[in-house]
């Protein structure tokens, strides 16, 4: 062995010996503030996890798996994906790709995807990108990333697979709820950049339409510039649809949702392990938009800063929310910086509406709930886009698919002006 090689073995058994000291400080100290718990005492557990560090370094078969370096890298991997899908150990190099997956242009395929009941799940595909277009679904389980099972995946590699250079080719094994197989799919990536606001239009009886793809920072100035144009239309109620939105930005949930309730209205808050709230969200700006009746559109492809908007105007009695059960994804990750360039990405909090109601794993639920098949709010897509074709990409005349949910949400609206209309021509007569 060399002086350099023994150097550096030496420098990471010190390295060791001090995390473990500091750990075994810590456990005496989190002991010493309260009454022990037998299952969880840090000194004896921390005492075993050296003693099994210790035997692996010396008897392992492959003596170049053993540095301290893996071995604690990998226990701490092991540590951070064992708590949820969203934690995870990032070395110094994953650390690196991600804050530099932040700046510049990267191909990708245009999905949301979360961990649902273990698998690897497709939120929603966004529009006019390489997933949509190839007829993914919300609710599709992702089984395959070019022929490798993605079942030991932590969602960071799963997403570093997914995204690579434009014009590039990924093969997916898709296995889509209620049906038999699965089916492989070939997509090319591409650049994604779609605006966040479509379809904005005024339907009947004064009615206006209005859909946000996708939460991202222009989407409050789109939002209120379109409903500036409905109300200059003549526009009397609003069908707010948010179907398909796989969230995006906090902020831009916030801004969105402030437009519709009163300033100072509570949107939403974040809590810990504590009881006590860690930060709390609430409306601000001068113009707010109350004095219309709402119809929230939701569905199983709604998910994180959708759900927040629609949990926080139903919370208020601000909107009507109708369609199916949201997502369910409303966790809170803090990457904390450690000391040698690695970090940890750790979940700290999950998102609750103003009435205190966990959206993380449970979803929004509808006021009114109507079923409609995923495929066909995929084809209505589709028949917008392209209108003068008559037909979805599977042969269906589009006259034959019905968007059951907006009908719903036309009928409701048009009940709620009726009898607003019906109190106040009793208030008139009363005077």
């Amino acid at each position: 062995m060399s002086l350099r090689t023994l150097g550096r073995g030496v420098g990471w058994l010190a390295l060791a010996v001090l995390l473990t000291a500091n750990l075994v400080l810590g456990a005496r100290l989190q002991n010493q503030a309260g009454p022990p718990d037998e299952r969880d005492t840090g000194y004896e557990k921390m005492a075993l996890f050296t003693r099994v560090l210790e035997q692996v370094r010396e008897q392992y078969v492959d003596a170049d798996k053993t540095t301290y370096q893996d071995l604690i890298y990998g226990a701490l991997r092991g540590m951070l994906e064992s708590l949820d899908p969203h934690s995870q150990f990032l070395d110094p190099d994953m650390y690196k790709d991600m804050k530099d997956e932040t700046a510049g242009e990267f191909g990708g395929l245009g999905i949301v995807i979360g961990v649902k009941e273990g698998m690897l799940t497709v939120i929603a595909p966004m529009e006019d990108t390489p997933g949509f277009k190839a007829g993914l679904l919300p609710g599709d389980k992702i089984l395959e990333i070019d022929g490798k099972p993605t079942d030991n995946l932590t969602m960071e590699e799963a997403v570093k697979q997914l995204r690579g250079a434009p014009g590039t080719k990924v093969t997916l094994g898709i296995l889509r709820p209620k049906s038999e197989g699965i089916r492989t799919m070939e997509l090319v990536r591409a650049v994604i950049n779609i605006p966040s606001v479509k379809d904005t239009d005024m339907l009947e009886d004064g009615i206006g339409y209005l859909r946000i793809v996708q939460f991202n920072e222009p989407t409050a100035k789109a939002v209120h510039e379109a409903i500036q144009g409905l109300q200059a239309r003549g526009m009397r109620a609003l069908v707010l649809d948010l179907r398909n939105n796989p969230g995006g930005l906090l902020t831009s949930a916030i801004e969105v949702a402030e437009k519709f309730v009163r300033r100072g209205d509570m949107i939403v808050f974040t809590q810990g392990r504590n009881e006590k709230p860690l930060q709390t969200f609430r409306a601000k700006g001068r113009q707010h938009y109350t004095d219309f009746p709402m119809v929230i559109l939701i569905n199983g492809g709604s998910a994180s800063a959708a759900e927040i908007v629609a949990g926080a105007l139903q919370d208020h009695r601000r909107a009507i929310l109708v369609g199916g059960k949201s997502f369910g994804k409303g966790s809170v990750q803090s990457v904390l910086q450690l000391d040698d360039g690695s970090a940890i990405r750790l979940t700290t909090a999950r998102y609750y509406t103003p009435s205190k109601r966990v959206i993380h794993e449970q979803g929004i639920e509808p006021d009114v709930p109507v079923a409609m098949p995923p495929e066909d709010l995929q084809r209505l897509i589709n028949q917008r886009a392209e209108p003068e074709s008559g037909k979805d990409e599977a042969d269906v005349p589009a006259s034959a698919i019905r968007d059951v949910q907006l009908e719903r949400a036309l009928d409701i609206l048009k009940g709620v002006m009726i009898f607003t209309a019906q109190q106040r021509t009793s208030a008139v007569a009363r005077r």
